[in-house]
């Protein structure tokens, strides 16, 4: 029987509308275009949070996040807490994390033990004065070469305000040399390194989440003049307080770059994000070119998704921010490829979630299920089923939730953040794709409503890990309720 690899590729803040074959009219992406036509790519796939680390605990664990815990950046390491790269060292792989991981590090990286090689770009293993931020085993690279003052991706040196990274522009490395050609680099000294013996290896490339600052030859694919998304100036009236702050607060900036003003920042803040998109996809396809090379690419999965989507201007929002109230920060790319499994090119519109990755590379390897993993094993789809493996899927924020079910996507928020007054979002994603028209006080659609927050209720109980509950069932809920022992419940 042959031991499949894996190699799971991962970016940062990718809208999954931008790609190629999903038809975007200007995202460049020929080697994810290829991977989607060799394998399985799905329409509907959906983020467990919308900022990093929660969403890559969720990846990594399989677990949704009201189960693990974390819905803030870093955190306290989560010792008892498995993750994939740990049950496939436990069952003889090597096993790798490279790039930028951003799991909880305190006090030491979640990851750090459960894999034979770790390299993340800005943080050492463990937390503690000078341990992150411009510190990790890319730095310790550009500083090696003497390019350290060259580094653009973590801050603009030449910006006035500190932490703003919100502008574009072409970065001062070449490609060979930024976070995303160094990624690829120890990624292959560690295949190199594996031999003859199967890998897991998680790849995690930092854009383009900002700052986007792309090689110049990625950059001089898009015109100056480039076209900004389409919903730039859309009325965003319709949408929660937060939302709109958000669009005005981006409608007042002008960018410190020349020329200034808010049309031009706009469009370069989009061609630098397509930039980035194009960049991550040319490391993509370095990695497809090794497996080829070596001849591993027959007996290895491929994976390619993100832990969150952005926005970059769309809907008039330059950040993520107010992010669980669009599809092009819930939604993300998700792509498969797997040897004897996966028909080539298909698109399946099955609702997938990225818990699901988890499970099904280790079916899909042959290996004893994961313990205390939410998602589900997705290997049907692979193979070109149809039927739903979920009626719904769900996108956690702290006090907020996005349901996205049939045509529907909605999304409840508590009434204390906006002082006791009733908001929520209900978009009708069939016929308003771009959510413009919010449904959620229309008295036509009150019962619409009503079953989403049932749905949300129902779903949020029915995923709840117990630590015991009475009676015991081995069929669950679902038992007891033939038996008629749900009195007890």
């Amino acid at each position: 029987m042959t031991k499949y690899n894996v190699l799971h590729i991962i970016s940062d803040q990718h809208q999954a509308a931008c790609t190629g074959y999903e038809g975007h009219p200007q995202a460049l992406t020929p080697n994810l275009d290829r991977l989607a036509a060799e394998g399985v790519w799905f329409r509907h796939a959906y983020a467990q949070n919308i900022i990093c680390t929660p969403s890559r605990v969720s990846i990594f664990s399989g677990q949704y996040c009201h189960n693990h815990g974390y819905y803030g950046l870093s955190g306290p390491t989560p010792r008892s807490l498995p993750s994939f790269l740990q049950h496939f060292s436990n069952h003889g792989y090597r096993t790798a994390a490279i790039g930028k991981l951003h799991v909880p590090d305190d006090p030491v990286d979640w990851l750090l033990e459960h894999v034979h090689w770790w390299r993340d770009y800005n943080r050492e293993p463990a937390r503690g004065a000078g341990s992150r931020g411009r510190h990790g085993a890319y730095f310790r690279y550009l500083d090696a070469l003497g390019l350290r003052d060259r580094e653009d991706y973590t801050h603009l040196p030449e910006c006035p305000q500190a932490g703003k990274t919100l502008e574009g522009r072409p970065s001062l490395l070449p490609y060979e040399h930024s976070v995303e050609g160094w990624c690829v680099q120890e990624a292959v000294r560690f295949l190199d390194d594996c031999g003859d013996r199967p890998f897991c290896l998680h790849v995690s490339l930092p854009r383009p989440h900002q700052t986007c600052t792309p090689d110049q030859r990625f950059w001089d694919l898009y015109p100056d003049d480039i076209e900004p998304p389409p919903t730039l100036r859309a009325d965003p009236s319709g949408r929660p307080p937060h939302f709109r702050a958000a669009v005005e607060g981006f409608r007042k900036q002008e960018g410190f770059q020349e020329p200034k003003g808010f049309l031009p920042l706009a469009r370069r803040i989009w061609r630098s994000y397509l930039a980035c998109i194009t960049q991550v996809d040319h490391a993509v396809g370095e990695l497809l070119a090794y497996l080829e090379r070596t001849g591993t690419a027959e007996r290895t999965i491929v994976i390619y998704n993100t832990d969150h989507g952005g926005y970059s201007g769309t809907h008039g929002v330059e950040e993520k921010a107010p992010g669980i109230s669009s599809e092009a920060v819930c939604r993300t790319p998700m792509v498969w490829r797997a040897p004897g499994v996966t028909h080539n090119g298909a698109a399946c519109r099955q609702l997938v979630e990225s818990v699901d990755i988890a499970p099904t590379i280790t079916a899909l390897c042959g290996l004893p299920p994961m313990p205390s993993v939410d998602g589900k094993d997705i290997t049907p789809l692979l193979r070109g089923e149809d039927r739903p493996v979920r009626e719904a899927a769900v996108t956690e924020a702290p006090w907020s939730r996005s349901l996205r079910w049939k045509s529907w996507r909605f999304v409840h928020y508590q009434r204390a953040m906006f002082g006791g007054e009733d908001v929520g979002e209900l978009y009708d994603i069939e016929k308003d794709p771009d959510e413009q028209r919010n449904l959620y006080h229309d008295p036509d659609h009150q019962s619409v409503v009503q079953e989403c927050r049932r749905r949300l209720l129902e779903w949020l109980i029915a995923t709840s890990h117990a630590v015991t509950v009475h009676p015991v069932h081995p069929d669950g809920i679902q038992g007891l309720v033939e038996e008629g022992q749900c009195n007890y419940l």
